[in-house]
């Protein structure tokens, strides 16, 4: 299934944005509550575009990250989500963008780009697909990529507690505790063309990593 199928990605209309708050009030706030939900660092978080890579270890995350603020942020979701017509024109509208897993999604990649470049935020968790366990795994570059290619800051952002509150398998939500903390922006370095090199890239990802963990054990020292 190509992410083709979806065949705008969700722009900056008013529509888009009421549809976004509805989501929000109707699903992220009342899980803030069920899970006595916290976040710490917000004033890290830049004006404009940027990429939020948080953390990943439970299907929550993606509502729980609208914590941080109450801009609307873009979103990527496997192609699978627009099976159904109805149901992928909601999630465009909400400005979710589909991608195609397990190859190089060439036109996921341009909409993204196109989200970053009109001051839209892009939440992209960089371990991929949900992890489990305390360390977090090593992350793809597709995070680092789209922040250089954009040229626009990555934030890092740990999440603990989302998989105590819905664990791999879990058909519910339980009332377990959730803390966030949203780390401080960095650039990709690149060169003199504003493009930036394998070396460049891998640098980049590696800082993430290294950060990401350490918000993720900060965040964990807040549920215990």
């Amino acid at each position: 299934m190509s992410s083709k199928i979806a065949t705008k990605p969700g722009g900056n209309t008013r529509w888009n944005h009421v549809l976004y708050r509805f989501w929000c009030l109707v699903i992220a706030v009342p899980l803030r509550i069920y899970t006595r939900g916290t976040v710490e660092g917000q004033h890290h978080l830049p004006e404009g575009a940027f990429v939020l890579a948080p953390v990943h270890r439970s299907y929550i995350d993606t509502p729980i990250s609208t914590w941080v603020q109450r801009r609307r942020m873009r979103y990527l979701g496997k192609d699978s989500m627009w099976k159904f017509e109805a149901l992928g024109k909601m999630f465009t509208a909400m400005g979710a963008i589909p991608v195609s897993r397990g190859s190089i999604d060439r036109e996921a990649l341009k909409r993204c780009i196109d989200v970053l470049t009109t001051d839209q935020p892009l939440v992209l968790f960089p371990e991929g697909e949900r992890k489990d366990g305390l360390t977090v795994h090593p992350l793809m570059d597709g995070a680092a990529f789209l922040a250089a290619k954009a040229g626009v800051p990555l934030v890092p952002v740990g999440i603990a507690g989302s998989d105590n509150a819905m664990p791999r398998k879990a058909k519910f939500v339980y009332p377990r505790k959730v803390h966030v903390i949203v780390g401080e922006p960095f650039m990709v370095e690149t060169n003199a063309k504003g493009r930036a090199s394998r070396e460049q890239l891998t640098a980049a990802t590696d800082r993430l990593h290294r950060e990401i963990q350490a918000l993720y054990d900060r965040a964990l020292e807040h549920i215990s």
